[in-house]
């Protein structure tokens, strides 16, 4: 996955997405283009998939405490997460 698409938040992320889909859906790309344009969001969604899969970790750190607060405890990702953010390409 680039740098440039790491780097981008979910909801730039989704924007670039709607921008591929619809510049596909109304032909206003060739075959060629497209083809380009399909490899990025792919790498686009699954950055995207990244980002939401970490929210949710984050979000299952909150706890309950004994009198029924909230308490949040840091996200600490698994050992053997290092290195899984880059698909196969």
């Amino acid at each position: 996955m680039s740098k440039a698409i790491r780097n981008l938040k979910f909801e730039e992320a989704m924007r670039r997405l709607d921008e591929i889909v619809e510049a596909m859906e109304t032909g206003e790309i060739g075959i060629e283009e497209s083809i380009g344009r399909y490899e990025e969001a792919m790498k686009l969604a699954a950055h995207c998939r990244q980002i939401l899969d970490k929210a949710e970790q984050r979000i299952r750190q909150i706890q309950i405490d004994a009198q029924g607060q909230p308490r949040s405890e840091p996200f600490e990702p698994p050992a053997d997460a290092a290195g899984e953010d880059q698909p196969p390409v």
